[in-house]
């Protein structure tokens, strides 16, 4: 690659978050040690779903609160790329738009954060749990239904300021993003995957550009993890088909089985977690997108079409 192929400057856009300013700090840091000569720059802004802090993503809009002003951004030229959580960025990007890299992937698990119990189990009855999703609520729900779970929402920061001032007795959180900022030692336990099946995409990070920014797609391609990138594809593929949205409590986590095999177990349940349907199945990772579609569609024909009929989610036709 000639000198003069390289990127004289790249401005980041992302929210302004401690998690988020890390995750782009992160990105900034390995196209300086990419591209020695270019300057990279942080554009830090406020996004919907940062500010509406009294109400679940399930009722305000969804995930795509998280990203609508970072892609304004791209759009109108003040920034070449956006870094988001990608559990945080919705299964169908807007016409114009496109996820140019996912990088190697962190802890994908829920963890559990609490200053007096070290399980879920150890929670006695009527115990007040905090969560964000819909997802670790129903799961949570369904073991252990002698629990009160509450909505948290908030940066970090702040989910983790409401547990210590004692307004829950635990909370649950990704695992990942207590580990990026340095604050690890909050874990009481990481929850594995046959508790609590993580979300799509969860701790690893996208990169998404215009579409029509070339260039910066062949830059950010030396970042691309193709692990991640097939493990992330087939989740997406199952909320995708599944209409995936905050209102749906789902979960999708692929694995790599051998060396070109993938493992993924899907659910979809009830927000009220007494009804949970899974789904797994291995497959190819040159086929990830097929094997999520196929999940997704053993999931429907196990009943999940009324479970999303019943949240008022249309069914999506091609899985019938």
């Amino acid at each position: 690659m000639s000198t003069t192929s390289f990127p004289r400057k790249l401005v980041i856009a992302t929210r302004a978050s401690r998690l988020a300013l890390w995750q782009a700090h992160h990105v900034a840091d390995l196209l300086r040690n990419r591209y020695p000569g270019c300057e990279v720059e942080l554009l830090e802004m406020t996004t919907r779903g940062d500010q509406i802090l009294d109400r679940t993503l399930s009722k305000v809009g969804g995930k795509g609160l998280f990203v609508k002003e970072l892609e304004t951004a791209l759009h109108d030229g003040r920034a070449d790329l956006a870094v988001h959580s990608l559990k945080d960025v919705p299964m169908e990007l807007p016409e114009g738009f496109s996820l140019a890299a996912v990088l190697p992937r962190g802890d994908v698990h829920d963890a559990l954060v609490s200053s007096r119990y070290d399980s879920l189990e150890a929670l006695p009855e009527g115990a007040v749990v905090g969560t964000s999703s819909l997802r670790r609520e129903a799961q949570i729900r369904a073991r252990w239904p002698h629990l009160d779970i509450k909505p948290l929402r908030g940066n970090l920061d702040t989910r983790l300021g409401k547990l210590d001032a004692g307004e829950y007795d635990a909370i649950v959180l990704a695992a990942t993003g207590l580990q990026r900022l340095g604050m690890a030692e909050r874990i009481r336990t990481v929850l594995p995957a046959a508790l609590s099946l993580p979300a799509a995409g969860q701790g690893a990070l996208g990169i998404e550009i215009r579409a029509d920014r070339t260039d910066v797609a062949g830059w950010l391609a030396p970042l691309v993890c193709p692990a991640t990138t097939a493990r992330v594809a087939a989740e997406r593929a199952v909320s995708r088909a599944l209409g995936g949205s905050c209102q749906v409590p789902l979960a999708a986590y692929a694995e790599i089985d051998g060396g070109d095999t993938l493992w993924l177990r899907a659910l979809v349940a009830t927000p009220d977690g007494r009804t949970v349907l899974r789904a797994e199945q291995r497959g190819a990772i040159a086929d990830a997108e097929v094997l999520g579609t196929e999940v997704a569609a053993a999931l429907l024909q196990d009943g999940a079409a009324a479970i999303l009929e019943g949240l008022g989610i249309e069914v999506p036709s091609r899985q019938g």
